[in-house]
């Protein structure tokens, strides 16, 4: 970070820091799911609790985060958010039988919401032009890391210590986050936003009733009371959500946005792409360890190659598509890793990793070093400057969405048991997502980043305020 100045480099620090707990958290929890099962109970619908818990609060609150964050201030805000988040990541690591351990990740989800768009915000409102887009670059190579170092960080813990640790990873940045904070002084925002609090709770509770009807429907069954009625509540409440995003004057989720082509194509194309990456992620994780007998370890170690091969090539892919235009990239990159899911049929009773799935693996890596860089620049190219960080809160929102949906839906996809025949059954849905996403990418997507210029004028022409 040399040709940062000083104030930059802290700001660039305290934003990493800030987001890295969240990525952190959500990538180290799959290793650790069976051996929270065989601790405090509870199967697969525990398994199911323990990583939607988490996403139910962060995908509904992280809109709301960010329109709290302008009205309170950025810093007072991820101060809050880094103290509520180390609290309940010390509460899930205490927890002693899973109803204490959902609420602790609830309030985990709740906290994270807080952290990831005042940690990007201080970023835009401290830096701009060429320095501004270089600190976002160095913020999402350190928020990736995550995804590299925390599979690995949490099977060694569930290995030679316990899976509580897991979990207590984040103290320690959370600590350094907090002295590097009280060093920060930056000029008060104008804060004049507004708070929607119905739109969250609508949004917070009508996701939260969808999930739990979703999760406990293979215990119940349809004909329960206790599962039709959240879901068609559930569905009430997010319908209101949308209404009310029509009717307010300080939207938490601008629907115009969505009338914006390759930005509503991009997030459809969004939902399927990462409910597919949630699922493969979720059911690796989890099988190689019950289902084929590996360490913990192991299982962090197996999907490696994967995110070494994103982070080698997406830059790169995202350089292609500035030149040739996203649509191609968006479109090929989810078909290549649909084959790579489709590699995982070759897992069979005599488990062997390296010609069973590290070949699947690899490929599923080349596939989403093609797709990420370019799924980004279409969806935020679309929109204007001045509508850049809502219309990301969108994007970042829709993809947590699709992992808490498809998560809920696990114990149907994989027919009530993650056994071999319940992992391939999950093959076969991942490489069917991951193939729809390519399709929608062919047909919707249009614009090539070039035009940048007139999508901004259209995108503005298109916003009612």
């Amino acid at each position: 970070m040399a040709s940062f100045a000083p104030v930059q480099r802290l700001v660039i620090s305290i934003a990493v820091l800030a987001s890295f707990v969240t990525f952190l958290d959500g990538t180290v929890v799959n290793v650790a799911l069976p051996a929270i099962s065989r601790e405090i109970g509870g199967g697969i619908t525990t398994q199911q609790w323990v990583v939607d818990a988490y996403l139910i609060t962060l995908s509904a609150l992280i809109l709301l985060a960010g329109s709290v964050s302008d009205a309170y201030g950025r810093v007072l805000v991820m101060r809050i958010g880094l103290i509520a988040f180390g609290v309940a990541s010390i509460a899930v690591a205490a927890s002693f039988d899973p109803l204490t351990l959902i609420i602790a990740r609830a309030a985990q989800g709740a906290a994270g919401a807080l952290l990831v768009p005042s940690s990007l915000a201080l970023i835009t409102a401290t830096m701009r032009g060429e320095v501004q887009a270089k600190a976002i670059g160095v913020w999402t190579a350190f928020t990736t890391g995550a995804m590299l170092v925390g599979p690995l960080l949490g099977g060694l813990f569930v290995d030679f210590l316990s899976w509580r640790f897991v979990f207590l990873i984040n103290v320690v940045p959370i600590a350094i986050t907090l002295v590097l904070l009280s060093r920060l002084h930056l000029p008060e925002h104008e804060r004049t936003a507004k708070v929607d609090w119905w739109s969250g709770a609508l949004c917070a509770l009508g996701l939260g009733a969808v999930v739990f009807a979703l999760i406990e429907q293979p215990n119940l069954g349809w004909q329960s009371p206790a599962i039709w009625l959240p879901a068609v509540v559930g569905v009430a409440l997010f319908v209101m959500f949308l209404l009310r995003q029509r009717g307010t004057s300080a939207p938490l989720m601008p629907l115009w946005l969505f009338r914006v082509r390759d930005f509503g194509w991009g997030n459809l194309a969004t939902l399927f792409v990462y409910a597919a990456l949630s699922l493969n992620g979720f059911v690796v994780g989890v099988y190689l360890q019950q289902g084929a007998g590996l360490s913990a370890t192991a299982a962090g170690l197996a999907s490696l190659p994967m995110t070494i091969l994103m982070i080698l090539l997406s830059s790169r892919a995202g350089a292609w598509a500035g030149r040739w235009g996203p649509r191609i990239f968006m479109t090929v990159g989810p078909i290549v890793m649909a084959a790579g899911a489709l590699l995982l049929l070759t897992v069979g009773a005599a488990f062997d990793y390296w010609w069973q799935v590290l070949p699947a693996m690899i490929v599923m890596g080349l596939g989403l070093s093609l797709t990420v860089a370019p799924l980004t620049a279409a969806i935020l190219g679309a929109i204007d400057e001045k509508h850049s960080g809502i219309a990301s809160a969108v994007n970042n929102a829709v993809s947590r969405v699709a992992g808490l949906l498809v998560v809920a839906m696990l114990s149907t996809i994989v027919g009530g048991a993650l056994d071999l025949g319940g992992f391939h059954n999950a093959a076969w849905v991942t490489a069917s997502l991951l193939v729809l996403g390519g399709v929608v990418s062919w047909i919707g997507i249009r614009r090539n980043p070039a035009e940048v210029a007139p999508a901004e004028a259209a995108a503005s022409d298109l916003d009612p305020r």
